[in-house]
């Protein structure tokens, strides 16, 4: 029987209306919640990105903008905007939209960011954090692939899981979101031995190389949970994940799609990033206000879905 695929769309769009919802009793509360988008340069991948992300933010009930600067934008100029930003009362998240033009120290401006503001989660401070299980914003990709589990009703507790790929942005970090989750995680990567091998025994499987269909069927283990979060081009130039998708749903019990599974995660993560900052800007439990935000959306869901709107 082939794998249950999991909708990262459908979910995203669940976290965003959530988000949504807490937003209104944080604009209520007199902290609406702000995202500042710095976007350096031409790069047209970033372009779209930063634009998907503006809409989601607006459509989500915040104040959003995105400060545009030349690719010739000298790091001092960068930093004082960064400083700017990190004094202005009303932005509640900063992200700096990386990769950065050559000759700017994205380091050092990650540094620069006030780390109650890096809803990115790159921050030395928050990276700390996430590995001394104390509070601070976790990375968006990573906390992206822990709610598609939790929401598709897969136990972390317990799991062998393998995270192929070591990279700051998501290997380590989802690595230590999984084992805070009481699992037992292992970190391949490309010069892992017998990495088909150490693969099969994995529960929970995350392929995050970008090495297109690297991981092919015969590497699941049969009813193991996959998670792809490569976004590479194919030989005929559509997109492929890190996983031989066709081979692999035929042994997993459940898998992610690429397009439109982990990739929908990381904005939606953002905007809960965001808005758990103005929380606490607030003075409010972040947790509390999205475990209410939840009920509330699951019941006007419910409520449209009876009077025939979700149709």
């Amino acid at each position: 029987m082939a794998a249950e695929t999991i909708d990262g769309k459908g979910i995203a769009a669940l976290v965003r209306a959530e988000v949504g919802v807490a937003a209104q009793r944080l604009t209520a509360a007199g902290q609406r919640p702000g995202l500042t988008v710095v976007l350096v340069g031409e790069d047209p991948a970033s372009q779209v990105y930063v634009r998907n992300k503006d809409r989601a933010a607006d459509r989500a009930g915040f104040r959003v903008e995105t400060r545009k600067l030349p690719a010739q934008t000298p790091q001092a100029e960068l930093l004082a905007l960064v400083a700017e930003l990190n004094a202005d009362e009303a932005v509640h998240g900063i992200l700096v939209q990386l990769p950065l033009p050559g000759g700017l120290d994205a380091d050092a401006v990650v540094r620069a960011i006030d780390p109650a503001k890096d809803v990115d989660g790159l921050h030395p401070d928050n990276v700390a954090a996430l590995w001394m299980g104390t509070p601070g914003h976790r990375p968006c990709t990573p906390s992206g692939c822990v709610e598609l589990l939790d929401r598709t009703g897969i136990d972390i507790a317990g799991r062998n899981a393998v995270v192929i790929g070591r990279s700051l942005l998501v290997g380590k970090p989802l690595a230590a979101l999984l084992l805070a989750r009481n699992a037992t995680v292992t970190i391949a990567h490309s010069r892992t031995a017998d990495l088909a091998g150490l693969a099969r025994g994995a529960d929970i499987l995350v392929a995050a190389v970008g090495r297109a269909e690297l991981v092919r069927g015969n590497w699941i283990k049969p009813g193991a949970a996959v998670l792809d979060v490569g976004i590479n081009r194919g030989a005929d130039g559509s997109l492929v994940g890190d996983v031989a998708f066709d081979e692999a749903r035929e042994r997993a019990a459940a898998i992610t799609p690429v397009p439109g599974g982990v990739g929908p995660m990381t904005i939606a993560m953002l905007l809960r990033n965001t808005a758990a900052a103005a929380a606490r800007r607030a003075g409010l439990d972040a947790e509390q206000v999205f475990a209410e935000a939840r009920l509330i959306a699951a019941e006007r869901s419910a409520s449209a879905a009876g009077s025939g709107l979700a149709r």
